[in-house]
């Protein structure tokens, strides 16, 4: 056996053992379904790897509910609502989030506004108040209520009205799927799908090697919630005019989250710039976009907007797609969507 032969052994041998280990490895990976709480609603998360996520995801999960949420007393945005000055420096989710709201309150001229929480908890959403507000109150209100009057400056949130409170509950949920999505792919894992409350991100491939595919729920009057008809399945990721990949989505809509008082339905999507429920003819917004948290906030803007602006938006923002339900001028269920969509 000469030299030269007995010099490529060694790289054989580390070659096929590389190969086993790989194997080995891939064998390991199977489609695991990890479930639970989260934000006041349900998460549901599918994704391929050898070891059970699930611990780590939840505490990806509370790290942002320790950021966002309102009904956590010790939360960041809970102590800002108390008027505490809260150091941000080591407070990034906070930040981000606050960032990219003011971002998309601009872009969609205050149709999107996180100061909105005391308008919601007045028309009965928040907390379940049933007590309709009259015009003064919603007035009163509308004073302290406007994403202008609030600033991030040397690390605190700055407030021109100590009564303004902040409300991330049309941003929370994609921004968790966000998270959690950070955090698989940091685990190399490159099939996953994430699902907090109805909004949705996803990876790669499903478990039979095609793409995800997402429902989007046929709007009815059903306040329960058990009609869960489809009115389309889209499949995920979203192709992109520039030939990115666009892997969230979201829906916002007012055909479930409602009621009826004194022979009126009143919706659950406020507009920040009136005060009152918005009486718009989009019954369904959805929202695919490059983050989900993105992809959340859109859709509520839409939902404020109405057909016709949430178009201007979407020509001006070609990184953002759109499934739009809404009534005709005959009161009947019509489509508009981006065309990049595909459908089942």
């Amino acid at each position: 056996m000469n030299k030269k032969l007995l010099w490529q052994i060694p790289l054989l041998l580390l070659l096929v053992a590389g190969t086993i280990y790989i194997t080995r490895q891939e064998r390991s990976k199977t489609f695991r379904h990890n479930e639970g709480k989260i934000f006041g609603t349900f998460y549901h998360i599918t994704y391929e790897a050898s070891d059970d996520l699930q611990p780590a995801i939840e505490a990806e999960l509370r790290k942002v509910d320790e950021a966002l949420s309102m009904f956590n007393d010790s939360s960041v945005i809970s102590r800002i609502n108390r008027g505490e000055h809260v150091d941000l420096r080591n407070q990034p989710m906070f930040v981000e989030v606050f960032r990219l709201a003011q971002s998309i309150s601009k872009e969609t001229d205050g149709a999107f506004d996180i100061t909105v929480a005391p308008l919601v908890n007045a028309w009965g959403f928040g907390f379940k108040n049933e007590q309709l507000p009259s015009a003064i109150a919603v007035d009163s209100l509308r004073q302290f209520i406007g994403y202008k009057s609030i600033t991030l400056k040397d690390h605190r949130i700055s407030k021109k009205d100590q009564r303004t409170m902040l409300d991330c509950s049309a941003i929370a949920k994609g921004y968790g799927c966000d998270v959690v999505a950070r955090y698989l792919r940091r685990q190399d894992v490159s099939n996953f799908m994430i699902e907090i409350g109805g909004e949705v991100v996803v990876e790669g491939k499903n478990d039979r090697g095609e793409k995800w595919r997402i429902g989007v729920t046929k709007p009815t009057d059903d306040a329960s919630n058990q009609n869960n008809e489809l009115q389309a399945v889209l499949k995920l990721p979203a192709r992109h005019d520039g030939g990115a990949t666009l892997k969230a989505l979201a829906t916002s809509g007012n055909y479930r989250n409602f009621y009826y008082k004194d022979g009126r339905r009143y919706a659950h999507t406020i507009d920040p710039r009136t005060g009152y429920p918005v009486q718009h003819n989009i019954l369904s917004a959805t929202v695919v976009a490059p983050s989900c948290a993105m992809a959340d906030a859109y859709a509520t803007s839409f939902m404020v907007l109405g057909l016709d602006e949430a178009q201007k938006i979407l020509e001006k923002h070609p990184e953002i797609k759109a499934y739009l339900i809404y009534n005709d001028e005959k009161g009947k269920y019509a489509i508009w969507q981006s065309a990049e969509l595909e459908e089942q």
